[in-house]
C-alpha cells in the first residue's frame, strides 16, 4: 500500500513539473513565445532574441549549462533508491547498518536530499535567465516580457517554486 502511494505521488509530481516547464511563456511583440523546448532545452525559445546581445547570450549559455543533469544527482538518487529497495527486500532484523529500517529511511532521506538540492539549484539558476532578459531589454528591441518565476499559478510551494 505504501509503495503504491509513493509511486502515485512521484508520478503526480512529475506530471505537475512537466506542466510547469512546458507552460512558461514570454510575450514579444504581443505574441506568446514558448520559452522552454523541453527539460534539457530550458530557455531555448528565447535564444533567437538573446543572441543579438553578446552578454545576454553568455548568460543564457551559462543558465543552460548549469541546468544540465549532474552525475552527482543521478548517483545519489540511484544509491538512495537502491537503499530503499534493499530495505524492502530485507527479511530478517539484523543489527547495525543492515537493519531494515536504517536502509529504508536512510535511502529515503538521501533521495529527498538529492531532490531538494537539485530543485534549489534550478530555482537559483532562474536568476541567470532573468538577468539575460534584463540585459537584452536594456539594449535591444523588441522587448521581452518574461518572469522565470511562475507566481500566478494556483497551489502552494514549500521552499521551492514547485506547485503541489
Amino acid at each position: 500500500m505504501f509503495i503504491r502511494s509513493l509511486l502515485i505521488f512521484i508520478f503526480c509530481v512529475n506530471i505537475g513539473h512537466c506542466a510547469e516547464v512546458c507552460s512558461r511563456k514570454a510575450i514579444i511583440n504581443y505574441q506568446e513565445i514558448l520559452v522552454d523546448g523541453g527539460t534539457n532545452k530550458k530557455g531555448e525559445g528565447l535564444r533567437y532574441y538573446l543572441e543579438k546581445d553578446k552578454f545576454s547570450k553568455e548568460l543564457l549559455d551559462e543558465y543552460q549549462s548549469k541546468n544540465k543533469p549532474t552525475i552527482w544527482a543521478a548517483a545519489t538518487s540511484t544509491f538512495g533508491s537502491l537503499m530503499i529497495f534493499s530495505g524492502l527486500l530485507q527479511t530478517n532484523e539484523s543489527e547495525g547498518v543492515q537493519n531494515r529500517n536504517t536502509l529504508f529511511f536512510s535511502g529515503g532521506i538521501l533521495v529527498a536530499l538529492s531532490y531538494l538540492v537539485t530543485k534549489t539549484t534550478q530555482y537559483n539558476n532562474e536568476e541567470l535567465l532573468k538577468r539575460a532578459v534584463d540585459q537584452y531589454n536594456k539594449r535591444n528591441l523588441p522587448r521581452i516580457y518574461f518572469s522565470p518565476y511562475n507566481n500566478n499559478s494556483p497551489g502552494f510551494g514549500v521552499g521551492v517554486q514547485q506547485d503541489f
